[in-house]
């Protein structure tokens, strides 16, 4: 192993002080000239009364420059390939050794990999007496190799178990080996390694049945009942590899995820999948490591760029973000060719469901065609989250999931993705949390944004920071973002985005223009019954991914059982929110504030149904949208409240959520007052016994905004 000498810089030598020059005492002036040597411009000097000195070329002082004391002049440092000290001056770098070593003979060790090829007649190699016979004893020379030393050339008696030196007399054309012992004194040991070249991962379907050397990093340690699978991942691919001492017993408990290795062994197939018989496995350090981890990361950079896409509509806000959602892209699949784990977290609305979704369905066969046909449920986990944000209760779960599989697997902490959370202040202590167990973060969301999030975060894409609002909803980018993640599928996510439009009532002209593009196949009623079945789900659902039946409702499964499934969700979700409107509309109280707004408040402790959906932010849409049809043409805004929170929706009346959340906080002190979600869309917390207080200021300040 070689690298630069540090000391000379490469160079191999060293400046010391100037010193006087010998010829001219430093006068600079030649004391006796060599005209010989004298060009023509030196003879005219000469002649108008001087010339230079030539052996400091008239300065006066010379440069001493001595050979580098550090690596001996090479200007590379060279280790002594037996002790493993750096040569110095006086060693042997044509043999790499150090003069204590060059003075001992030489003994060679087999590494496992090795086997009779790698023997060479008359050198002297270590081996252990395996057992004896009547005509000698045999000696293994590693686990693969073992010969015999013959009674004639035995002069005393040799144990099984005791580690002896012998000689290569002789190999048959069989593979039969001749030893003869040797009695060495002083000796050095030098290992011998398997001289196969390097395969890449990729290219191993062509060596099967054959011994390959493969190198990489080491993303998953994983014991079974029987072997021990090393997941290795280079430039190109992973591979598992098996190696086996005991039943259910670890195999060389020194390698754990993370390092970088070198694998020699078998390769074969396994169902279909290729797998690696370690013969030899260790860890590579210094320089090796070094060039193996930069080579990797080069091409997964480069592997990792996103594709390039038109978006599948116009729009000045997603041009403008295409940046941000190109870092995102990339550090998706960045962290896929890493084979580090995604855990994708959103929230649990037909927004947050077709946003993730789309992502999903981008990533899953990127992760297959990385880690084999079983490597989503190892490197993939989908989650909702109740809340619009990042609670403590998400990052929890987050935490011991990702601990679980580092220490049953060694496994990678992932990177995690928020989809239709994670902008607001009200992320920051799950955030906090990530940061302390090095845990990534991404986000992707359209709620109104709190710069406070972007320190802790590798990317954040959201509208607000081009210009835009929660028209684009974070359906519409994710179907993008997905496109640059994997261009194939196109064709099956990009009605996800008209779902999501309809599901968060965007007014976006991108809406109507993503709506359009699938008109064709579906219509405006089919995208609208598919969101309400996903939020009839979701609230079933819980903090499950329900992956299956909500690809039947997005039509990613079965058509027929979606044709079947999605009218049944949606009639039983209408009779749900008949029920519940029967309930609780005639106890809206309705009272016009000082701006001509219309301010609606319910009670959705006291006057609606519980545990059942609609929820009570569903259910406040659902009251807003009747009296936006009673109200047709002035301001209104519903407030429904519990005993600790309130849920807020409105139309044409220009509040700030955000802001007023903030302002209630400072003005209200000891009512614990947080919250957020977009502009005019959102909640509010608090503790119940400043109920009273909170809401009478909330009603304060909804009536002192600018109504359209």
């Amino acid at each position: 192993m070689t690298q630069q000498c540090e000391a000379c810089g490469g160079s191999g030598t060293k400046e010391t002080l100037s010193q006087q020059c010998p010829d001219c005492k430093g006068s600079g002036k030649a004391r006796s000239l060599d005209l010989t040597k004298m060009t023509t411009k030196d003879m005219e000097v000469m002649i108008q009364g001087g010339s230079k000195c030539q052996t400091c070329d008239g300065s006066g002082t010379i440069i001493i420059k001595q050979k580098c004391e550090i690596c001996g002049g090479r200007g590379v440092m060279v280790n002594c390939s037996v002790c493993g000290k750096p040569l110095g001056v006086d060693d042997d770098p044509q043999n790499d050794l150090c003069v204590s070593c060059a003075k001992k003979s030489p003994v060679f060790t087999l590494t496992p990999a090795c086997d009779v090829s790698d023997l060479e007649i008359d050198k002297v190699y270590e081996g252990v007496v395996d057992n004896l016979a009547n005509f000698g004893a045999f000696v293994n020379l590693n686990s693969n190799t073992r010969g015999l030393v013959h009674n004639k050339n035995l002069d005393k008696t040799l144990l099984a178990g005791q580690t002896v030196h012998v000689r290569i007399k002789g190999i048959a054309s069989n593979g039969n080996i001749d030893l003869v012992p040797e009695s060495i004194q002083e000796y050095q040991i030098i290992m011998v390694e398997k001289d196969i070249p390097r395969t890449r991962i990729s290219d191993l379907q062509n060596h099967i049945n054959k011994l390959v050397y493969v190198s990489g990093e080491t993303i998953q340690v994983k014991q079974t009942g029987g072997p021990t699978i090393f997941t290795i991942a280079d430039e190109t691919g992973t591979v598992p590899c098996a190696a086996f001492e005991k039943a259910g017993q670890r195999s060389y408990p020194e390698i754990e995820s993370d390092m970088i290795v070198k694998v020699i062994g078998e390769l074969s197939k396994r169902n279909t999948e290729l797998q690696i018989e370690i013969r030899e496995i260790r860890r590579l350090w210094g320089a090796d490591a070094a060039g193996i981890e930069e080579e990797i990361e080069k091409t997964i950079d480069e592997r990792s760029e996103p594709h390039e896409i038109e978006f599948l509509v116009e729009s000045p806000i997603l041009e403008a973000l295409r940046p941000r959602m190109r870092l995102v892209a990339k550090e998706i699949r960045k962290a896929i060719y890493h084979s580090r784990p995604i855990v994708l977290r959103h929230h649990a609305d037909a927004d947050g469901i077709t946003s993730a979704i789309a992502v999903e369905r981008a990533i899953i066969p990127l992760i297959k065609e990385v880690g084999g046909s079983d490597a989503e449920y190892h490197f993939y986990r989908r989650s909702p989250s109740k809340a619009p944000f990042y609670e403590m209760v998400d990052i929890t779960r987050d935490i011991t999931f990702a601990l679980t599989d580092n220490e049953r697997h060694g496994q990678k902490l992932p990177l995690i993705l928020l989809m239709d959370n994670g902008s607001t202040e009200e992320d920051v202590s799950a955030m906090l949390q990530a940061k302390v167990y090095g845990m990534d973060m991404l986000v992707v969301d359209h709620h109104h944004p709190d710069d406070i999030v972007d320190q802790y975060l590798l990317g954040h894409v959201n509208p607000a920071h081009a210009g835009g609002d929660f028209g684009i909803t974070t359906g519409m980018m994710g179907v993008e973002i997905a496109r640059m993640i994997n261009p194939d599928v196109t064709q099956e996510v990009q009605h996800l985005a008209a779902v999501s439009a309809v599901g968060d009532r965007s007014q976006a002209p991108e809406a109507e223009a993503y709506i359009a593009l699938v008109a064709s196949r579906y219509s405006l009623e089919d995208v609208t019954d598919m969101a309400m079945a996903l939020d009839y789900e979701a609230f079933w659902l819980k903090f499950s991914e329900g992956k299956g039946i909500t690809y039947d409702i997005l039509n990613l499964g079965k058509p027929e059982r979606h044709n079947q499934l999605v009218p049944l969700l949606v009639k039983q979700a209408n009779e749900a929110i008949n029920m519940q409107m029967d309930v609780c509309m005639q106890a809206v109280k309705a009272q016009k504030l000082p701006n001509g707004a219309i301010l609606n408040v319910l009670d959705v402790e006291k006057f609606a149904l519980k545990f059942t959906f609609p929820p009570p932010g569903k259910t406040s849409g659902e009251v807003h949208d009747r009296l936006c049809k009673k109200y047709a043409d002035k301001p209104v805004v519903t407030l429904g409240f519990g005993p600790d929170f309130a849920v807020l929706r409105s139309r044409g009346v220009l509040m700030n959520i955000p802001r007023m959340v903030q302002e209630l906080r400072k003005e209200i002190p000891g009512a614990g007052v947080n919250g957020g979600g977009h502009l005019v869309v959102g909640s509010i917390k608090f503790v119940e016994g400043m109920r009273q207080e909170v809401l009478a200021k909330l009603a304060e300040k909804i009536g002192c905004v600018d109504v359209e």
